[in-house]
Parts: C-alpha cells; structure tokens; sequence
C-alpha cells in the first residue's frame, strides 16, 4: 500500500499551466516558490501549493494554500496518515471534525456550475475560485474570514492587475460560492469593491458609414445583421435558417440542442428586422450552402467565431481606431437608436432578451447628434435675445474727430455725448451686455 505523499505546486510554463515539482532546500525545508521544470529551477511566485498521493491507481491532489511551510507541514501529516492506514489503524474523519476542506469544496461547486451554467460562465468561476484558492492561505472553509476576503480583492488589484470592474465581478463570483456553501455575512456592503459604470458606448453614423464603405458584401450583411438585430455574438454565432421568418420579417432566438446552445438565461424572443435586412438575406441565401443549417457558417458549416477579428480588421481598412470596435458596441446602439426612435422601453427590452428593465434603461443614453445640438442652441438664442437689453444709440457728428475750439457750444456738445457713454459704461449691469452704436449724425 502506498505510504507516500509529494508536493507539488501548480505554475504557469511555456506548455501551459502544470503541477511541477518542489524544490528542497539543503536543510530539508522547501524553497517557497521554487520548482523543478525540465530539470531546472525557476521561480513561479504564482499558483498553489498541492500535495498529491495515490489510492490505489488512482490519484489524488488537494491544495494545502500558497504557503510553504504550511503546505510541507501538511505533506508530512498526510504520510502519517497513509503509514497509519497501511498499518490497519483506524483515524478520526477530520474533514467531519473540522469542516470541509476548502480545495475540496471549490472542487464540488465547479462540478455544479459546470453541469448547469454555461462553458463561459463555468470559465468565469473557475478563474475566480483560482485566484481565491492562490491569495488565501486557509486549508478549510469554515476558517475563512472577512480579512481573507478583503486580501483577495487586493490581491486582484496589485497582483493580477484587474480592472475594477472585473475585481467587482471575481469577487461577486466568490461571493457566490460562499454563498452555496451556507457562509454569509462576511463582509459588509462598503467591503465590496467599487467601480465605475460607464454608460454604454454606441457608434456614431459617420463612423458606421465609414466601416460598412470599408466592407465587402459579406462582411457588410454580417455587421448589418449585428446592426439591426442586437443580438449577442454568440445569438449571431448560432442563427439558422429556421430563426428567421423573412416573410414576417422576424429572427427568432431559441436554444439549440444539436450546437449545446441556449440563449443566455435561458430566454428565447423574437426581433423584427427591416426590410433592407430582409431584402439582403433573400439574396444571401441564393448564394450559401442549401444543406448547412447555419445562416453565417464556416466552410465546413460550423459556426463562425472570428466576427471579432473581422470587425477589428474593416475598422483597421476605414482608417478607424480598432481598439474602438467590439461587438457588443452594435447591440448598444440598435437599443439606443429604438428608444430614442419611440419605441417604448418593455418592447426594447424583450427585443434584448434583458431581465429586468433596469439593465435596459442603461441604454437610454442622451442624444447628441446635430438635430439636439440644433435645438440647444436655438434656446439659448432665444434666450439670450429676451436677456439682452436695446442697444443704446448714441450720435458723433461726422466732424467729431475735429479740433474744436476750447468752450465753444460745439465742443460743449461732445463734452455731454463722451460723458454719455462714460455714464452707459458703469451704470449697465455686466451681467446684461449692451450693444452701444456709435455713427456719425447725418
């Protein structure tokens, strides 16, 4: 029976991420964040400690934390466990006596959002129940603490170099794994990180007019597609022939069990497209595979995945910025466009599939284009003409700029029109500027 356990430390490498062994040092301790790759050592501060042993044939890891003293220590308690076993002794079940281990649990949960969540989703936990599993250095569950929360959201911040909004997102998703595992009340809501929301971006109509010149004519009916529907990328992904009804002028969004695909909280709905969309996919469909089921296939009719790459390439074509392009910009503005349009806010919703209509008054961004910078400023020029008071109309005869003679009437008389003006000048409020004329008499 088998009395060995190792320890290993799970690293990024070239080949990418591998369990690699871990380096001793000469007084028997381990080197912490040394491992041996390809017979040499490096040093990978990232990743978890694992202690590893076989039951039989088959083997089994458990993450002991990022510490290496605590994970050797745990090496060496998990050999006096395998030598009592092989000598017929019965242990204490101490994940019953203690609670459950934390790399045990994270195991578990994965395995049940894998089986009910989408493969992104399920990509989202597992990266976030990583990073947890490297920034804490607790062996079990129930020893978890708000401060091994709030490391964490440090630890995302200075370490892994997230974004705000994806700390907010890492920790909402760790939040819910405690959550699952009956821990609540950790934390408090000013623990949470704090970012903030921008308001969704949309493309301008210069700037749409620029890529679709840019475009062929496949590429111009994909992005018009995206344009005019507002569906996600992975709806585009997955449209058949049979979502769309081209003589009611509808796409369908429905789940697809011969792709594993179902819309995004599992809600199908139905989008009108316009008639220039409709008269574009009578043509396409002339002129595409009749046997592949997909409405924008790969040559071997599976589902196209490089829109992405595409839309950044026309954009690079257009003289426009790429890193301004992304696909989700364009379901942004086919929502923006229907509610400034009129359409009323429950049916732009069911169109974008949302929940709830919070997330769609998101998109109920103000309007900026010319016609309101029109309107703008013809209200402040009516304004401006009801504040500005009559322009005070003053007369210089011509010969004004005349020498006169010293107390003649007619310099007695421009004495009285300059002492006007000096007048005008401070007994106007500044607040109210007066147009003065100055011309010659006639």
């Amino acid at each position: 029976m088998n009395k060995e356990a190792n320890l290993t430390k799970r690293v990024k490498t070239p080949h990418g991420v591998r369990f690699c062994p871990v380096v001793i040092s000469a007084n028997g301790r381990v080197k912490p964040d040394y491992v041996i790759i390809a017979g040499r050592e490096e040093r990978h501060p990232e990743g978890a400690y694992y202690v590893e042993w076989y039951e039989g044939a088959k083997r089994i890891r458990r993450s002991v934390g990022k510490d290496a003293a605590t994970a050797a220590t745990r090496r060496l308690q998990q050999e006096k466990k395998l030598e009592a076993q092989a000598a017929g002794l019965r242990l204490v079940n101490d994940a019953k006596s203690e609670g459950s281990l934390l790399a045990d649990a994270v195991i578990g949960y994965l395995d049940e959002v894998k089986n009910a969540k989408k493969p992104k989703t399920y990509a989202a936990y597992s990266t976030a129940l990583e990073y947890f599993l490297e920034s804490c250095n607790k062996s079990r569950l129930a020893e978890i603490e708000r401060s091994d929360l709030l490391r964490f959201t440090t630890f995302l911040r200075d370490t892994k170099k997230l974004q705000p909004r994806t700390v907010y997102n890492k920790f909402e998703n760790l939040m819910s794994f405690l959550k699952a595992n009956g821990i609540r009340g950790l934390v408090t809501k000013n623990d949470w990180p704090r970012y903030v929301e921008d308001e969704p971006e949309i493309y301008e109509r210069e700037e749409l007019d620029k890529f679709f010149a840019a475009c062929d004519e496949d590429e111009r009916l994909w992005f018009e597609f995206f344009l005019m529907t507002g569906l996600r990328e992975q709806e585009v992904m997955y449209s058949t022939w049979n979502d769309l009804n081209l003589n009611r002028a509808v796409v369908t969004v429905r789940y697809k069990p011969q792709y594993g695909w179902s819309p995004k909280a599992y809600k199908g709905r139905e989008i009108p497209i316009p008639d220039k969309l409709v008269k574009s996919l009578r043509s396409w469909r002339k002129e595409v595979d009749p046997a592949c089921p997909l409405l924008f296939p790969t040559a071997g009719c599976k589902p196209k995945l490089d829109f992405l790459d595409c839309c950044k390439a026309i954009a690079k074509r257009a003289k426009l910025n790429p890193d301004d392009w992304w696909l989700h910009k364009f379901r942004a503005t086919f929502a923006t466009w229907a509610l400034w349009g009129g359409v009323d806010l429950r049916t732009v919703q069911q169109w974008m599939g949302h929940s709830d209509s919070q997330s769609t008054m998101r998109y109920f961004k103000p309007n900026r284009g010319t016609a309101v910078r029109d309107t703008i400023n013809t209200i402040f020029e009516d304004w401006m003409a009801k504040r500005t008071p009559s322009a005070k109309r003053v007369q210089i005869p011509d010969n004004s700029l005349l020498p006169l003679p010293r107390n003649s009437p007619a310099s007695r008389k421009r004495g009285n029109q300059l002492a006007t003006l000096s007048a005008l000048r401070w007994l106007i409020p500044l607040s109210r500027p007066a147009l003065i004329y100055i011309r010659p008499a006639r």
